[in-house]
């Protein structure tokens, strides 16, 4: 719930508008709502700025609903991630507007247009890690971010890298997707003198051992500024990169008052 919601509960108590028992009801479920099997988090759009994240594998459908709904009675663009369109009509039948989106495997729970700021570059090697960096892009324009994408542009044809470079150099945050060798995001982050953030997926043959192979070359990159989330895990890679895209942004409007 955002700080506005509580002040509007107050001011109308203050008013007369509302009675103690009211309030009382409105804000008892404010720290957090307890479920029969979770402990839903409502602190968190005060605490971190965005709601708590509904993470669906392991989650029977039921359970996935009933946190839904919890969620959805106080916040606007909750996320649900690794999802199906099975796990998006179930929330559907709460009475939940949400939108899906395959390829990301993301549900955007109350979903609502929120002004972008900044800018975050999503780039991936090739097409088969597209997945990781839809669920990394999704995750990232949800949480208020001006995000562009350029997929395939590995570094076994590093000449198509190279010839969108124009792309990343207004950006304050590259997320950069790869399998395989796990090279782009050490190329990448020798072009740039912004952050970059390596994901490693698990795309690969054999050797590749389900992105294991890739997530260590990232770790050792020789290039400076490369920070490594875990295999497969665009939405990381997006959260972390919405916490710097939103302090530069932040930080240049400050500049810009102090003119």
């Amino acid at each position: 719930m955002k700080i506005e919601r509580i002040k509007e509960i107050l001011l109308d108590f203050k008013k007369g508008s509302m009675n103690m028992e009211k309030a009382l009801g409105k804000l008892r479920f404010l720290p957090f709502e307890e479920l029969e099997f979770a402990t839903v988090d409502k602190h968190r759009p005060l605490r971190a700025g965005t709601s708590e994240v509904i993470y669906c594998p392991g989650k029977t459908l039921d359970q996935i609903r009933k946190i839904a709904r919890s969620l959805a009675s106080d916040a606007e663009n909750v996320l649900a991630t690794r999802a199906t369109e099975e796990v998006c009509r179930a929330i559907k039948k709460e009475g939940l507007f949400c939108k899906y989106y395959p390829e990301a495997r993301i549900v955007v729970i109350n979903p609502r247009e929120i002004p972008r700021v900044g800018k975050i570059t999503v780039i991936s090697a090739g097409t088969t890690d597209i997945p990781v960096a839809e669920e990394a892009y999704v995750t990232a324009e949800t949480l208020g971010n001006r995000v562009e994408k350029m997929y395939d542009v590995g570094v076994a044809g590093i000449h198509r890298l190279l010839d969108k470079q124009e792309k990343f150099w207004d950006a304050n945050v590259i997320i950069a997707v790869a399998g395989m060798e796990g090279a782009l995001p050490s190329v990448v982050a020798g072009l740039v003198d912004i952050p970059v953030i390596a994901v490693p997926t698990s795309v690969g043959y054999g050797a590749s051992f389900r992105g294991l192979t890739a997530l260590l070359a990232m770790l050792n990159s020789c290039a400076s500024g490369v920070s490594v989330v875990n295999i497969d895990n665009g939405f990381g890679a997006a959260y972390q990169a919405n916490l710097i895209n939103k302090k530069v942004y932040a930080a240049s409007l400050k500049k810009k008052a102090r003119k």
